[in-house]
């Protein structure tokens, strides 16, 4: 049943990637944000093929990126995690946990409640500070922001960017490897050996 529920959530997201019609009479490309970061290309902008923000409500658009950006943040950090234990890295007391999908349905109440609570600290903890763009986080205590590598609003730009893509890429990694998993136990394609496709033999 998993295996079936997570190639047909494979197959749905395959669908963002379907070529846009030619003909542009939907208001889904209304030029409202089409000067915002991660928009598809200078030709679509910001590309709403479902018409969620088509009528230029800016407080939506904000909503949805700072959606879009914690779950690109939790991806990447769950796919920096799942390639992590899947080598074999373990904390302590948890060397005999198996990786990958397996491990939250044999780590016990007792080790994910700990889990669970530091992610609802968090939160809780990082607040979106006011009047700033969606995703940031620098009105709490907590050391969060660009650091030195910000050096003006052009650097701020880039950095932002990236990290909105990263996580749209992590995105489709995390699904990509959880559904590899539950294929064939394999979420890593490039640790398997490739035989060469000869239809018309060597």
């Amino acid at each position: 049943m998993m295996k079936s529920a997570l190639v047909a959530a494979l197959i749905g997201s395959a669908a963002a990637f379907a070529p846009a019609p030619e003909a542009k009479t939907s208001t889904a490309l209304n030029g409202a944000f089409d000067n915002e970061i991660g928009a598809a290309s200078a030709e679509l902008g910001c590309w709403d093929p479902l018409g969620y923000v088509s009528d230029g409500n800016q407080e939506r658009f904000d909503h949805l990126r700072g959606v879009e950006l914690k779950h690109g943040r939790i991806a990447m950090l769950a796919t920096w995690g799942y390639a992590t234990t899947w080598s074999g890295a373990r904390f302590p007391g948890c060397e005999d946990f198996p990786a990958g999908h397996e491990s939250v349905l044999k780590m016990g109440a007792a080790n994910l409640i700990p889990v669970l609570l530091t992610a609802g600290l968090l939160e809780i903890t990082w607040k979106q500070k006011a009047g700033s763009f969606p995703g940031d986080f620098s009105a709490t205590g907590f050391p969060v922001g660009f650091g030195p590598y910000a050096r003006n609003e052009a650097d701020m730009i880039d950095l932002r960017t990236r990290e909105l893509n990263n996580g749209r890429a992590a995105q489709m990694g995390i699904l990509g490897m959880m559904v590899h998993e539950q294929l064939d136990g394999k979420p890593f394609i490039f640790f398997d050996k490739f035989d060469i496709y000869t239809p018309f033999g060597n």
